[in-house]
C-alpha cells in the first residue's frame, strides 16, 4: 500500500480533498525541521469527526466506490487518507474536534510489525502530538511523524524536504486553484503553507486580454454532463518574462499542452492529449478545460491516487473531432506574423518553400534591396553574388534556432540593423516600388514588413530626412 505511486504532492492533494468535503475554510501545512526527526501536518476548520466516525475513516476501504456521493464530495476509495500518508511516513496521528469533544487514533507501521496484527492505537496524551496546540474548536489535524520517504538523516538542515514542500506547494496552488479563487459555486478555501498563503494558479491565465478562450461545448453520459471549453495562452511577446516563465511550468509549454481534467472543480491530471494527438511545438499554447462529476468516476477510470484517468468512449470520439480546431487556434499565434509577412509579394527577405512534407527556406533575390545591388553587379559577379545567398539559405542553423525558441523564446530575436545599413535598405526598397505604388502604399508596406517594422521610428525619420532633401 505504499508504493502505490503517490508523490508528496499528489498525496498531499488526497488528504486536503478530505478537509474540503467537510466544509473547511482554511487548510493549514505545517512543517516542523527543527527537530531531528521532521513531522508534516494538514490542519483544517472542518466539520470534524466523532470517535466511531475517527475509527470509520482509519479504516482501509472505509467506504465503497460504487457510493453515491454528493456533488462536491472529492473522495473516490475510502483509502485516499491511509494510502497517501503512508506513502511519507510510517507513522499517521489523526485528532479530530467536533462540539467541543475531541477525539484521537493513530496507526504506527512500526506498531503494526511489532504486534504482527493491524491495530488501531489511541494516545493517551493529546499534548505530546505536535501542532495540536494549533487547533481550534472544531476541524481536524492530520500528523505525519517518522517521515522516511521524505526526510534524510544524513541531510543537515533537511533541505531536500524543504525543497520537496516547496514543490508540493507550488503543485497544490495549481490542483486547487478554482477553490482558492472562491470560483462560483463552490466553497472559497484558504490554502497556507507555515502561514504563508497559497495563491490559484490557474492554467488557462483566463484573465489576461491575450488568452484567447474558446466555445463551452457539452456532452452528457449516464444523464450527467461534461463539460470542455478550450484556451490558447498569449504569445510570448504580449506576457512578461516572469508571466511566460510561470505558465510554463517546470515542464515547458510542450509538455504543459492538452487537457486539464477537472473532476468536482478539483484538477485530476493534466498536459496530456489522452493520445488523441501529439505534443508539438506549435500546439504548445492550446490548454483545454474538461470539467466532469465525480458520479462519472467509473466511466473515467479514476484511479486510487486521483491522478490518472482514460475518458470513456463517447468523449474520446468528441474530442477526437475537437482536436484540430484546438490546435489551430494555438498555432494561428505562431504563424500568423509569418503568414502576414509571406502575403506580402514585394518584400519577404525569406521564402518558405514546401514541396510535399518538406519545408525550406531561401533568401528572396527579389527583394528590392537585392534587386537594386544586382543591378549594378557585373555579370560574372552577380552570378557570385547569387551563389552566396543560396549557400546563405542553405546553412540556417534550424536545430539551434529550434531549441533556443523552445526553451527560451523571448530571448530570441534577429540582429538589428545599423542606421547606414537601415537607410541603404529604405532607400533601395523606396527607390525600387515608387515605380509601381503611390506612397501610402510604400509606407504601410514597409511598416508592416521587418527590418522596418522593428525599427519604424527611425525607418520614418530616414524617409523624412530623404523626402525633404528631394533625392526620392
Amino acid at each position: 500500500m505504499r508504493d502505490i505511486g503517490y508523490t508528496l504532492e499528489t498525496a498531499l492533494a488526497d488528504v486536503i480533498d478530505n478537509s474540503i468535503t467537510a466544509g473547511a475554510k482554511t487548510v493549514q501545512l505545517l512543517v516542523d525541521t527543527s527537530s531531528a526527526s521532521p513531522s508534516f501536518a494538514i490542519l483544517d476548520d472542518g466539520s470534524g469527526m466523532d470517535e466511531e466516525t475517527l475509527l470509520r475513516a482509519m479504516r482501509l476501504g472505509s467506504r465503497s466506490p460504487l457510493e453515491v456521493r454528493e456533488a462536491l464530495d472529492l473522495g473516490r476509495f475510502g483509502l485516499g487518507l491511509k494510502t497517501a500518508s503512508f506513502s511519507q511516513c510510517r507513522r499517521l496521528t489523526i485528532v479530530s474536534r467536533q462540539n467541543g469533544q475531541t477525539c484521537c487514533a493513530r496507526w504506527d507501521l512500526d506498531y503494526v510489525v511489532e504486534t504482527d496484527d493491524w491495530l488501531v492505537q489511541i494516545p493517551a496524551d493529546l499534548a505530546l502530538i505536535p501542532f495540536v496546540e494549533k487547533m481550534a474548536t472544531t476541524g481536524t489535524l492530520v500528523v505525519w511523524e517518522n517521515l522516511d520517504r521524505l526526510a534524510d538523516t544524513g541531510d543537515p538542515g533537511q533541505q531536500h524536504f524543504i525543497r520537496r514542500v516547496g514543490e508540493a506547494a507550488d503543485h497544490l496552488e495549481l490542483v486547487f486553484h478554482r477553490f482558492l479563487t472562491g470560483e462560483k459555486g463552490i466553497r472559497k478555501v484558504k490554502l497556507t503553507l507555515n502561514g504563508r498563503i497559497l495563491e490559484p494558479f490557474d492554467p488557462f491565465h483566463s484573465n489576461h486580454p491575450a488568452t484567447d478562450p474558446g466555445a463551452i461545448e457539452k456532452i452528457r453520459i449516464n444523464g450527467q454532463e461534461i463539460t470542455i471549453q478550450a484556451f490558447t495562452l498569449p504569445h510570448h511577446q504580449k506576457v512578461s518574462i516572469a508571466e511566460w516563465d510561470r505558465y510554463g511550468g517546470r515542464a515547458g509549454y510542450v509538455k504543459n499542452q492538452g487537457f486539464y481534467l477537472y473532476r468536482g472543480k478539483r484538477l485530476i491530471i493534466h498536459g496530456t492529449w489522452f493520445g488523441l494527438a501529439k505534443q508539438m511545438e506549435l500546439t504548445k499554447l492550446a490548454r483545454v478545460r474538461i470539467d466532469m462529476p465525480n458520479g462519472l468516476d467509473a466511466d473515467w477510470k479514476i484511479d486510487v491516487k486521483k491522478a490518472s484517468a482514460h475518458p470513456p468512449r463517447l468523449v474520446r470520439d468528441k474530442l477526437r473531432l475537437l482536436i484540430d480546431a484546438i490546435g489551430a487556434s494555438s498555432k494561428r499565434v505562431y504563424t500568423h506574423r509569418g503568414k502576414r509577412l509571406a502575403s506580402n509579394d514585394h518584400l519577404p527577405v525569406w521564402c518558405r518553400q514546401q514541396d510535399k512534407n518538406e519545408i525550406s527556406y531561401r533568401v528572396n533575390p527579389d527583394h528590392p534591396a537585392i534587386l537594386s545591388l544586382m543591378a549594378r553587379l557585373a555579370d560574372d559577379t552577380r552570378e557570385d553574388f547569387l551563389k552566396i545567398i543560396e549557400l546563405v539559405g542553405a546553412t540556417i542553423p534550424m536545430d539551434a534556432l529550434f531549441a533556443d525558441i523552445s526553451g527560451q523564446p523571448g530571448s530570441v530575436s534577429g540582429e538589428l540593423m545599423s542606421p547606414e545599413a537601415l537607410k541603404h535598405t529604405v532607400l533601395a526598397t523606396y527607390e525600387h516600388l515608387r515605380h509601381s505604388l503611390g506612397r501610402e502604399s510604400i509606407i504601410a508596406m514597409l511598416k508592416s514588413a521587418d527590418p522596418f517594422r522593428s525599427q519604424w521610428e527611425l525607418t520614418k525619420k530616414i524617409l523624412a530626412d530623404v523626402e525633404e532633401s528631394g533625392n526620392v
